[in-house]
């Protein structure tokens, strides 16, 4: 009953402050031109204001954007308490400008060439960034080491892996990491949480090939991958897996804004929406347009796809225009069942998946979700294939202004 009282109170607090607020912002434009009559407005705008913040201190959860949001999951809802706000904007010169937050598909670890298992070292840094998602739209990206995804970590079956989390001292939220490689309580979430500032450790054998998302698991968790904060650890076969000449790493995220599509400028994150899965951007490695001109192959080399899906909840169908996938390895699994001859592949939020091909006609291969809408929000890339014509495969001329054939 006490909790009750102190709620009530706290939130006819909380309305009288938006009541005098909202009066001092109609009273000063009603006024705009009397001095002392702005000033007095001015001075009510702040009283309410400052009524409307104070007055939450005793129960934070009230002073969140968006206001009443109501869930049922465990640990927080997705809104944002006043004080990150505060904190936000506080630290915002001190964050980092990334012009280009997209990690590069092509950088990934060189397969393994051991017999025996080994010590695997690795470190990720958790920040927090201002960066372009799309032209002249701007969000405040949450990372591991600056980039989305976060870097590809390849080990072998039986490796012992440490990894060090780091959570950069200008951040306003606390992070940590989930590897869905892990055997353990909480992917080793719980033991790696960290403050701004921190960093902290832990162990885990790797006991299962196969290739693997890792995310912040921080609640609420959603909010920190639909913010950017996710990745891929390859767990390889103690045999290893068969040698291809290209390797690229594609992770599809979604990030929701405030903003509609298209809305220019700094977007806030968009709780609501996250929970009415509608996303306003659906992109492949972190932004639009991030997979142009940096996927290239020749016809005749061996490629091989790793897939995740950061969601956080849309099931991607993955699909490569004009080609089809030779193998698949279903949601990301080594040792199970292949399947072959595949036109577009599956990828649950929070799963991956691993594709081989041949291309052997020269030409550009648009890659999407085909849910085909997602495209128009930015979830499409390009694989450039060069070599000789082969008009016994197909022959005709290509229409430039017909870029997907679908």
């Amino acid at each position: 009953m006490g909790s009750f009282l102190q709620f009530f109170r706290v939130l006819v607090l909380q309305i009288v402050g938006i009541i005098l607020a909202l009066g001092g912002v109609v009273g000063f434009f009603r006024s705009f031109f009397i001095t002392k009559t702005r000033m007095f407005f001015t001075t009510l705008f702040l009283v309410g204001m400052g009524i409307f913040y104070f007055s939450a201190q005793v129960l934070p959860n009230t002073m969140e954007y968006p206001l009443f949001m109501t869930t049922f999951g465990p640990g927080i809802p997705p809104s944002f308490h006043l004080d990150h706000m505060v904190r936000f904007f506080k630290n915002f010169n001190d964050f980092e400008r990334v012009g280009n937050i997209s990690y590069d598909p092509n950088d990934i670890p060189a397969p393994l060439e051991r017999d025996h298992a080994e010590v695997v070292r690795v470190n990720l840094e958790t920040k927090e960034v201002i960066t372009e998602i799309a032209p002249g739209i701007f969000m405040n990206a949450w990372t591991f080491n600056g980039k989305v995804p976060g870097p590809f970590v390849r080990v072998r079956e039986g490796d012992q892996v440490e990894v060090t989390v780091k959570n950069h001292e200008t951040s306003v939220h606390p992070h940590n990491v989930d590897f869905h490689a892990v055997t353990g309580p909480g992917g080793g979430a719980g033991v790696t949480t960290v403050l701004p500032g921190e960093s902290k450790s832990f162990s885990f054998q790797a006991l299962n090939p196969g290739l693997y998302v890792y995310h912040c698991a921080m609640t609420n968790v959603a909010t920190h991958m639909a913010h950017g904060m996710y990745g891929m650890i390859l767990v390889e076969p103690k045999e290893g897996l068969s040698k291809v000449d290209k390797e690229f790493y594609i992770m599809q995220g979604e990030m929701y804004t405030k903003g509609n599509l298209g809305k220019k400028g700094m977007q806030v994150f968009d709780g609501q929406a996250m929970l009415d899965s509608h996303p306003q951007y659906i992109f492949f490695n972190g932004k639009i347009h991030s997979l142009l001109r940096n996927m290239k192959v020749e016809t005749g080399e061996t490629v091989r796809f790793f897939v995740g899906n950061g969601g956080v909840n849309l099931v991607s169908s993955f699909h490569l225009i004009g080609e089809i996938f030779d193998t698949v390895y279903p949601e990301g699994g080594i040792g199970s069942d292949l399947h072959h001859n595949i036109q577009t592949t599956l990828i649950p939020p929070g799963g991956a998946g691993i594709m081989e091909f041949v291309p052997e006609v020269p030409g550009d291969y648009i890659l999407v979700d085909h849910a085909l809408t997602r495209a128009d929000r930015g979830a499409w890339g390009v694989l450039t294939v060069s070599g000789a014509e082969r008009p016994d495969i197909f022959s005709g001329t290509v229409n430039p202004s017909v870029h997907s054939g679908h």
